[in-house]
């Protein structure tokens, strides 16, 4: 299938996720990882998706140079959108508990985009956005999850897949692997135009 396509191609993953890593690995795919690492400050005139395009394309940038023609680079950056307001990774407990409190009894969007470069000629940019509905969170089961999970990395405070996820979402529109921070459907698309 779609390994056999890319087997002339050296396609490489430019994140330290683990959760990315195995989302890649799961479509049969052949990559390595290569890690640099970048500020991720964007322009404050930048809304939703318009802010994930942009860090995933930034993050591109340090490895152009290196790149052959027959090289597929792939980076992504992941929000949460809450209240017209971009939730990255938390820096501290507080951070962490102030951000899932927020979401506590409402919905928000995850997104997630990925920029793929081919060598230096091509790029592309991909997004997807999922609402996210969480029940009402005690402030038990918060505190439970900030101190068991030190979900610290993630955006929003939080992983889909680990145990708040189980027990606080109702229910997600959208793609589950675009909140846990690749949309491999969109992904797969992409790549299969090779």
């Amino acid at each position: 299938m779609l390994a056999k396509k890319l087997k002339n191609y050296n396609i490489i993953l430019a994140s330290g996720s683990p959760r990315r890593q195995s989302l890649l690995k799961d479509l049969d795919i052949n990559f390595s990882v290569k890690l640099k690492s970048i500020e991720e400050i964007y322009p404050d005139t930048l809304k939703a998706a318009e802010i994930t395009d942009y860090l995933a394309e930034l993050k591109s940038k340090p490895y152009l140079e290196e790149l052959s023609d027959n090289d597929i680079l792939i980076t992504s950056d992941t929000i949460v959108w809450l209240n017209n307001e971009a939730l990255g990774k938390p820096k501290n407990y507080d951070e962490a508990f102030k951000m899932l409190n927020s979401m506590s009894n409402t919905h928000h969007e995850v997104i997630t985009s990925v920029c793929i470069c081919i060598g230096m000629k091509k790029k592309t940019i991909i997004s997807d956005t999922v609402k996210v509905f969480f029940k009402e969170l005690k402030e038990e089961e918060i505190d439970y999850y900030i101190k068991e999970y030190k979900p610290f990395d993630k955006a929003g405070a939080y992983g889909i897949q680990e145990w708040i996820g189980k027990i606080g979402i109702d229910r997600i529109e959208g793609s589950y692997f675009t909140v846990m921070g690749f949309p491999v459907h969109k992904l797969y698309k992409e790549l299969e135009k090779l």
